[in-house]
């Protein structure tokens, strides 16, 4: 569907993809829009909800200065999902042991391996930079103390939240494997040091915002560097924590699953993340808090909420949506009040024939809480093509 909603209390127009959100986004989007440095228009994705900083599902294109907030502090978190060499019937009609294996390969929440995982043949010299951003910055080097020590060991975790790891099987009956995750304790931490050092360098002007989480680095000031070069870190360390994870996920289904010879393709993209592109004849850096790029053929995951379907999508390049489509369903329901109505029998419900965690620990998670990711895909139908429709048979909670 094209653009259902227009905002215009900005310098700059908001287009909405969606006439579901309420006034808490509404009003955190024109406070965005009334940033001197918005280029053209901000584009907002049907999974849209209030955001931390910023809003979730937003596109915000800005020339000459960045707003860490804006790309979060779960830096670079996005998707990876591979197709395998098995249809459904290859499958056991018990995966309660394929899924213990995955779990017993995958440290969740806040565990991490036993040993350092890092290989410069993996990270490709990835230390040096960090060891570099980390000189600079004596208190980021203190808030990272326990994380410089360990982040080789949190590599190909999956964290916890959101963050899933599932077995799925699509239209055709071939099998897929997806999972969510980002940048882990080292990106939070990034993430949270550069909001707050943003706001300490705005000084006086930090006033004139409209909101104290909307402080930005311009370009040429003296941390605006510093923090690209630490983004684009967290972001690539995102990417091979998604890598090296499926890696393991692979191996650990081979093990239980004899037919399981090789993969067909994968996909690993962000939707937390920045990154320089050229729109409306300008050369500006894109935000995508809660989106992922769709430019015209490229191929993206949308994932539901936890026992609902996920979509493969290839792009179709709209200029309205920045080249962008949604994230995912997007919540409807915080956290916490998804524990006040839900509990774990309804989850149970909720979840029939997935092979998953059921107890009230991951109540939170339940599809209730999100928005109906049909409407979604509906109202996105201008941004996006379907190419696969997956249902999940397993999942793996942080």
């Amino acid at each position: 569907m094209p653009i259902q909603k227009a905002l215009n209390k900005g310098k700059v127009p908001v287009k909405i993809f969606t006439d579901s959100i309420d006034n808490n986004a509404i009003k955190q989007l024109n406070n965005i829009a009334q940033l001197p440095f918005i280029h053209h228009h901000i584009a907002v994705m049907p999974d849209v909800h209030i955001g931390k900083g910023a809003t979730v599902g937003s596109v915000i294109p800005t020339k000459g200065a960045i707003i860490p907030a804006a790309v979060g502090v779960d830096i670079g978190c996005g998707m990876n999902a591979v197709r395998i060499s098995l249809k459904a019937h290859d499958l056991p009609d018990s995966l309660r042991k394929a899924r213990s294996s995955i779990e017993a390969s995958i440290p969740v929440g806040f565990n991490m391996h036993k040993e350092h995982r890092v290989k410069a043949s993996i990270l490709n010299g990835m230390d040096r930079p960090l060891d570099l951003i980390l000189a600079k910055h004596p208190s980021l080097t203190k808030m990272m103390r326990n994380f410089h020590r360990t982040w080789g060991r949190q590599l190909a975790t999956l964290g916890g939240g959101n963050h899933f790891i599932e077995l799925c099987i699509d239209e055709s009956d071939d099998v897929w494997i997806m999972l969510h995750s980002g940048s882990r304790g080292i990106g939070n931490v990034m993430g949270r040091y550069f909001i707050n050092l943003a706001q300490k360098d705005m000084g006086r002007q930090l006033g004139n915002l409209p909101d104290k989480d909307l402080a930005y680095f311009s370009e040429g000031a003296e941390h605006f560097d510093d923090y690209v070069e630490a983004v684009m870190w967290a972001q690539d360390y995102a990417m091979i924590n998604r890598r090296e994870m499926m890696r393991l996920v692979v191996s650990a289904l081979q093990g239980q699953l004899p037919k399981f010879k090789a993969t067909k393709e994968a996909i690993n993209c962000h939707h937390n993340y920045v990154q320089q592109e050229t729109h409306y004849g300008e050369n500006v850096f894109i935000t995508r808090k809660g989106a992922i790029s769709a430019y015209h053929d490229e191929l993206g995951i949308i994932p539901g909420s936890m026992g609902a379907k996920s979509f493969i999508v290839r792009g179709k390049g709209s200029k309205a949506s920045l080249c962008s489509c949604s994230h995912g369903a997007g919540r409807k329901m915080s956290r916490a009040a998804a524990k006040r109505k839900f509990n774990r029998f309804d989850l149970e419900q909720m979840t029939q024939g997935i092979e998953c965690r059921k107890d009230k620990g991951v109540v939170d998670e339940i599809p209730a809480a999100y928005k109906n990711i049909d409407k979604v895909m509906k109202d996105q139908q201008d941004l996006v093509d379907i190419v696969h429709t997956l249902k999940q048979v397993i999942c793996v909670k942080g």
